[in-house]
Parts: structure tokens; sequence; C-alpha cells
């Protein structure tokens, strides 16, 4: 999440090395999740590794890259050393990789041959992977592991269709869900529509220098816009049935013109340039009283606030008067084909999603967990936040839309393609509707490009 990595050669992360019973503890969890929840959550977001592998006779060191390296450091730091005390003959060296440059870490090490023997993925960048043979199939590792059955269906089903082969490369980690973040000393209740969001966004902006709202400017936009847009126009598909982008649809176009047109009334001017570091960042001053990101960032809001003064709900809803949600990228583990220790890299990767670990990790973050049995934990009922998004993914009125991940450029287009041109929208330089044509385009391009390829 921030920026502390350490470069080292060949890629920048932050490497580090826990040692037996040497990395700092944390707090061991507890282990409520409906399934409904969770595979709505994971709705379609869119292998054959060793079946019950031996590890490697003498010892071996693996390499572990953390796909969001930063803040998360410490949870993996201990559970490698749970991991290493139970496999004395197992070495796992840590790599934390910023969020914002990990895809293109993994472009380089492929490209160079130096890829880690286990790397944290997410649905949202599989299918360049995949489509470049970086992956080892998981599904014979899958059918033969300990945790066979135990991983929630709809994560599964999430993974495989994010895959331009539909296999199972990524076994999930994780699901999320976007919120706004508020602080209820600015805002005592929740907004319910996004007409009350913006209407309360002018009235906590004041001459001191407080604002009602900051936007996500930089890095990682795209998604959020995404899921902001279709909240608002109730739109449950992407594509429409002739394979057209539906996001240059006048409802989305229409939101669009009404959240750009808060930058620099309601929020910073520096927002132009918020990546995910700077808006938490932002935050932490008190002086925002609300921000759009997900599940994920409980801990670095309530390390700054306290858990009792900050609070989350579900993306407002629009005219429809029901939620629409975009399913979050599942986030997960894979090995990588050049790994010279796979045996090794699939039992790390068997010991990260058990219910143990998969249950520490995910009351740390704040998030869902994969392991149906670590979804059972008190602690899932417990936190307020987590406790509103499933309430939302249970109500049957609410509709999940699918991202095209199974894109392999989907990534490109919505980061490196659109971000400089969403930044010239918030300016005033591109009409919403000019730049929700270049990206319906890309996407529809795209699409047609995917179908071809597949004899569609």
């Amino acid at each position: 999440m921030r920026r502390d990595a350490v470069p080292h050669s060949p890629m920048s992360g932050n490497r580090t090395r826990p040692g037996r019973g040497g990395a700092g503890s944390v707090r061991r969890g507890h282990r409520l999740l409906g399934a409904v929840a969770v595979a709505l959550l994971a709705v379609a977001a869119g292998g054959c590794g060793p079946s019950g592998p031996t590890v490697d006779a003498g010892r071996t060191t693996i390499t572990f890259w953390d796909n969001n390296g930063g803040s998360r450091a410490p949870i993996y730091q201990e559970l490698i050393k749970r991991f290493e005390e139970a496999n004395p003959a197992i070495d796992v060296e840590y790599v934390g990789v910023p969020i914002a440059s990990v895809q293109q870490k993994y472009d380089a090490a492929i490209a160079a041959g130096d890829t880690p023997d286990v790397g944290g993925v997410t649905t949202s960048y599989l299918a360049a992977l995949v489509d470049r043979r970086a992956l080892e199939p998981a599904e014979g590792w899958l059918a033969g592991s300990t945790v066979k059955g135990r991983l929630a269906a709809g994560m599964l089903e999430s993974s495989r269709q994010a895959a331009p082969d539909g296999e199972l490369y990524l076994v999930p980690n994780t699901s999320n869900m976007d919120v706004i973040w508020y602080l209820k000393n600015l805002l005592p209740e929740p907004v319910a529509t996004w007409d009350e969001f913006f209407a309360e966004a002018d009235r906590l902006t004041d001459a001191s220098g407080r604002y009602g709202y900051t936007i996500r400017g930089g890095a990682g936009s795209i998604f959020q816009l995404l899921a902001e847009m279709y909240s608002y126009s109730g739109i449950t598909r992407f594509f429409d049935a002739s394979g057209k982008s539906t996001v240059n649809d006048p409802r989305n176009t229409e939101f669009l013109t009404r959240m750009a047109g808060i930058y620099r009334k309601n929020t910073p001017e520096t927002d132009i340039a918020n990546d995910f570091p700077e808006m938490v960042a932002a935050f932490a001053t008190g002086k925002i009283a609300m921000m759009h990101h997900n599940l994920g960032s409980y801990n670095d809001h309530v390390k700054v606030h306290g858990a009792d003064r900050i609070g989350a709900f579900p993306l407002p809803v629009g005219p429809t008067g029901r939620h629409t949600v975009v399913a979050n990228p599942v986030d997960g583990f894979a090995v990588f084909r050049n790994s010279e220790h796979k045996a090794a890299a699939w039992k790390f990767v068997e010991f990260l999603v058990s219910a143990e670990s998969n249950g520490y990790w995910n009351r740390r973050t704040g998030q869902i967990p994969a392991n149906t049995e670590a979804q059972g934990d008190a602690w899932v009922a417990e936190l307020p936040h987590l406790k509103a998004a499933v309430d939302t993914l249970n109500d049957p009125d609410t509709a999940v839309v699918s991202p095209p991940y199974h894109l392999p450029r989907f990534s490109s287009i919505t980061k490196a393609d659109t971000e400089p041109l969403f930044q010239k929208v918030l300016l005033g330089r591109l009409k919403p509707q000019e730049f929700l044509d270049v990206l319906a385009r890309k996407l529809t391009d795209a699409q047609a490009e995917w179908k071809r390829a597949r004899g569609g």
C-alpha cells in the first residue's frame, strides 16, 4: 500500500526474511458469512498442478511476492514464521511490491525470466499473466490438496472465468466490496442515495479547509469510477447483446458529470494525483468527511481515527433505488511456471489458504475470507463495515455487475490508457461524454478481439 519498498535487483520491492521465530507477532484471529454473499461478491470476474506433491529433498528457499506490499507485510511475516516453523526444510523470502506497480513488475519479471515462486495475483490482471503462460495451472493441485471443497465456490468460479481459457490458476484468498468510508463526527449517519451523497459533500465543505469528499484522480481511479457509475445508473452488464460496451450510456455520463463537478469545489485540488496512499493520508487529517475505497483499508483508518470514529456504507443507490455492485477482483495466490521448487511453492499456498491462516489474514485486513471455515469466525459478524457489506450482498434486490477481467487488455485500458484522460475530465479539458466514448470504444474493441481469438 505505502511506497516504503527497498529497491533490489532486478525488481523493486520490500524484500525481507522474517527468520524462524523472528517476525513481529500479531494477535491470532478467531473464525459468518453466508454462502450467498460470497457467491454474489465473487460473481464472475472473469490447470493442472501437482496432485499430492512431495516437497523437494534438502533445504529449499522460495520467493513470495506480496502484490500489495506495505502495511500487509507484518501479516505475511507472521504467517511465514508459522509456516517455516511447521516446515523447517522450507525458507520463504518475502518481497513487498507496491500495488500501483505490481503488474509492471510482473511483466518485467516474465520478460527477464525472473519470476517469483509464488505471487499474490488478482483477477484484474490474471488474464495477461495466463496469456503469457507465466502461471502453473492449479486445478490438479486443488483436487489433491487439504483445502479441496473448503474454498468459496463463487471465488473459485470468478478465478476460472477471469482466465482466458477458463481454467484455474489463481487460488483465492479474499474478496472485497467498494464502500464509502466516513468520519462519524462529521457525518453522523450513512447516506442512502447519490443525491444525498452530493448534498452532504457540499454541506460538509467549508472555508476552514474541510472538504466533504476526496476523489481518486491518480492511479487506480478508473475501477473506482466504474463502480460509482454503475451503482448510480443501475446498468447490470458491461456489454450489451451485440458486444458493445455500456460504459458510455447516458446514465453513466450523467453521473460522471456530477462527480467531476465537485472536484475543487467539495474536494481538495490535490486530488488530481490521488492514488490510494494519498487518499488515506488526506482522510487521516480529519478534514475529509468521506472517501471511496473498499473494505481492505479498514485498518489504515482505525490506526489513525480509532474504530469508534469511522463508519462505512455501500456505494449509494441511483434512480433505480436498488444497489448495483461492481464485483471487486478476487485476490489470491499463484505458482509461477518458472519455479524450480513447485512442490514447496504449492505447500506454501496451501498453508496460506488454510482456515487458520486465511482467517488470520482477513481479520487483520477486514476483508472476506475465501476459506469457508474461516467465514464462520465470529469476527466477521462483529465488524460493522463487513456486516454492512454482507447485508447488501445478501439482499435479493442487489444486482452484481461482472467486470470483463477475462480481457487481457482490461487492466491496461483502465489504467495507462485512460487514467490520464480522466484527469483531463476533472480539469475540464475533456468532456465526460468524450472520455466515456473513448473508454467504451477500447472495451468494445478488446471484447471483439477476445471473441475473434476464440473463434467467436
